[in-house]
């Protein structure tokens, strides 16, 4: 027997996420961002904090993006005066991600916007649970 669009699972995703994505954007919107641009600048700096300058491919890894991608965003960011590619002193072909002091600024910012529009988003469930749904999907082997 065929599922109504309302049983399934991933249908319902799909929505829940347009909705998501749509609140994310305006969030980020009048912060300069897109939504792509704020996981790259917000991973980042993260990596920052935690004293590593990753590569374009450390940080593609860690935000769960393609390289070519990240590459391109990154190129933007750069643009914003919100990255800098640093040469690696032990590999001078690669370049070392820094965040600049705008961007340094502007992430935390972000950060707590984007948190914002989750609370707000994930209200009707318990957070612990909305956690512990989307950690099983995003690793379904654990």
């Amino acid at each position: 027997m065929a599922l109504t669009p309302g049983e399934s699972p991933g249908f319902l995703l799909w929505h829940a996420t347009l909705s998501w994505q749509r609140d994310i954007a305006a969030a980020l919107g009048p912060l300069g961002l897109t939504h792509v641009q704020f996981v790259l600048l917000a991973c980042a700096w993260w990596l920052n904090g935690q004293g590593e300058h990753p590569n374009q491919q450390a940080l593609a890894r860690q935000a769960g993006t393609d390289v070519k991608m990240t590459s391109q965003v990154v190129r933007t960011l750069e643009q914003k005066g919100l990255l800098a590619r640093e040469v690696d002193p032990a590999d001078t072909r690669a370049k070392r991600l820094r965040v600049t002091a705008a961007g340094a600024e502007l992430a935390p910012r972000a950060i707590a916007a984007v948190e914002a529009v989750d609370t707000e988003f994930f209200r009707p469930v318990a957070r612990e649970d909305a956690i512990a749904l989307l950690s099983r999907l995003v690793h379904p082997e654990s």
